[in-house]
């Protein structure tokens, strides 16, 4: 176990990787999201005792008062086409839209971050995906989530030609769309690119056969804690036992996910043996985040390990979509895991002080500031996977 020197390593990584512009295709969610930001005393939170279940409640038939209402663009292909955009890669997407209004303005917001839509596809049934988010109580949201025409995402809009790229991103499949995660990644694998996978737990828990199959096709698999647990049963159980616990060094309080491992109907494993078994499926680099409690990565015959940064949280949506894509673009330009998760979490970190998925997305420039300057960043912590 050897705690990283942050400095040493991103001064040897920035200067080359600001040149680096890859080819980039991201799959799956585009959103309009409305944003209602309400006081605190005007919305109740019960929380369940012996439970990690909390609940926001408002009074029926009142009229709250709203902080703000705003509206935004958002769903994962479009927060990871961004987050690539502003890192300086050339960046498409593959999204199905309404024929409506909602369409235009995602659109609109793709031509602003200089991402291109020509693989972008209309439906005529169904309008275009929505959410609206209540965000109260630390800005924890609530999200009432229309999926409208992403569920229509089906083979004949991915085109072989979008496939022509280094990296192939694919986010959060909506329902009948995640039949399609299979085709999604032969394609990128026939074209020759790097695939990371951001799926979602109901496209896990539905179609994990599907999932596991592809496994060995996944250069970059990115989950969070609660995915993590849809995955527990797709995976071979030899792979996960006998793991010895991590040492961190004493003035560093394990997490909890290095304390108490994943826990999947009575069966516990550890963070490190969950990894493992990730990577001896055929993943190339696997992360598991835990919001305020910090990211692992596994790569290489590696565990690495990286405290959240500190911030200021104005909402947590769309911080998610954030570490990941920028986790799997610094992978894919060559950068050091290590490297790579530092970026990711200060990215993710600067997304959780704006209500919305966008606003806070760091340009390269920034982040490698951020690593390479005097003001402290998380530190990075390996050892032997």
């Amino acid at each position: 176990m050897t705690p990283r020197n942050p400095a040493a390593r991103a001064v040897s990584s920035s200067p080359e990787r600001d040149k680096a512009r890859l080819r980039v295709l991201t799959v799956g969610g585009a959103m309009i999201d409305t944003i209602a930001i309400i006081e605190s005393a005007a919305i109740e939170r019960m929380s369940l005792l012996n439970a990690e279940s909390s609940f926001l409640l408002l009074e029926e038939g009142r009229k709250t008062e709203a902080l703000e209402v705003s509206t935004h663009c958002g769903g994962g292909a479009i927060n990871a086409a961004v987050a690539l955009a502003r890192l300086g890669h050339d960046c498409s997407v593959v999204i199905k839209l309404g024929d409506d209004l909602r369409a235009d303005q995602i659109l609109a917001r793709l031509d602003s971050e200089s991402v291109s839509h020509r693989w972008a596809s209309r439906d005529k049934e169904l309008p275009t995906g929505a959410s609206v988010l209540l965000s109260s109580h630390d800005r924890n949201a609530a999200v009432f989530t229309f999926r409208g025409a992403n569920t229509h995402l089906v083979p004949r809009d991915f085109h072989d030609e979008a496939f022509a790229v280094d990296l192939v991103y694919i986010a959060n499949l909506s329902n009948e769309a995640a039949v399609y995660f299979p085709t999604i990644v032969t394609k990128a694998k026939q074209a020759g690119a790097l695939v990371a996978a951001n799926p979602g737990p109901r496209q896990l828990h539905a179609h994990g056969d599907a999932f596991r199959a592809m496994l060995p096709h996944i250069g970059i698999l990115a989950l969070n804690r609660r995915e993590a647990l849809e995955v527990i049963p797709i995976l071979d159980g030899r792979d996960c036992d006998n793991d010895t616990g991590l040492a961190f060094p004493h003035m560093v309080r394990p997490p909890p996910l290095a304390e108490n491992g994943l826990h999947h109907h009575g069966r516990t494993i550890s963070v490190r043996g969950f990894l493992r078994a990730l990577t001896a499926c055929g993943v190339g680099t696997a992360v598991i985040t835990d919001g305020r409690d910090g990211a692992f990565a596994a790569s290489a015959g590696r565990l690495f390990y990286c405290p959240a940064s500190d911030a200021h949280v104005a909402g947590t949506a769309g911080a998610g979509d954030a570490f990941a894509s920028t986790f799997s673009a610094y992978i894919a330009e060559g950068a050091a895991p290590d490297i790579a998760i530092r970026a990711a979490t200060l990215n993710a970190a600067s997304v959780l002080g704006h209500v919305d998925t966008q606003t806070g997305l760091m340009r390269r420039r920034e982040i490698a500031h951020a690593l390479d300057g005097k003001k402290p960043t998380p530190n990075v912590i390996d050892w032997p996977l």
